[in-house]
């Protein structure tokens, strides 16, 4: 199972979580969140990051030039759309994309089925709430598009293995304040994510 752990403000977090096994870092684009971070800052992170790390921005509320431009310019490879948004809309912006579905229901999953997704809970913050999903939503289903996220954390991940998720995203279940990872949970959460 793939993880990103998402949030990342400083490089000392970023070198550490793909030390511990990371696939992805996340970079919050939205600066409403504590765990903001600027264009300039993200990619003085990223110019010093080992090579086949994925790098996702998250974007809030966006119009697709400034995605695509932020993109460019930090050197992000994928765009986590984290607002409402349409099949023609992701497929205008000019990088791989990653809608989040923010759901309410067993019937929001349904949303961007044919692409990867992310599945966060409903909340009024976007990401880093730590509001979990009822799993027994995902029975039955065909979770290998989904990234599974809110709520994590390296206690409860394990549950979420049996369900056959793409991959996890964490970002709060890791920290040890908002926008600073807990080396040790870092590791713990990727090494229980990735254990068989």
């Amino acid at each position: 199972m793939r993880v990103k752990i998402c949030g990342i403000t400083n490089l000392k977090d970023a070198l550490h979580a793909v030390e511990c096994g990371a696939d992805a870092l996340g970079f919050v684009f939205y600066p409403k969140s504590p765990r903001y971070i600027t264009p300039a800052a993200a990619k003085r992170i990223i110019d010093k990051l080992p090579p086949f790390v994925e790098r996702v921005g998250l974007f809030v509320d966006e119009g697709i030039e400034t995605i695509d431009t932020v993109c460019r310019y930090s050197d992000i490879s994928r765009a986590q759309i984290h607002f409402e948004v349409d099949e023609e809309s992701l497929d205008a912006i000019s990088l791989q994309t990653l809608p989040v579905v923010r759901a309410k229901s067993a019937d929001d999953l349904k949303q961007f089925k044919n692409r990867y997704r992310l599945i966060d809970a409903h909340s009024e913050a976007y990401g880093g709430a730590g509001v979990r999903l009822n799993l027994a939503w995902f029975e039955g289903m065909d979770c290998s598009k989904m990234i599974l996220a809110g709520g994590l954390t390296p206690e409860n991940v394990r549950e979420a293995k049996a369900l056959g998720f793409y991959g996890v995203d964490v970002s709060s279940g890791v920290e040890s304040i908002k926008g600073k990872k807990d080396p040790k949970k870092v590791k713990q959460f990727i090494a229980n994510a990735k254990s068989l």
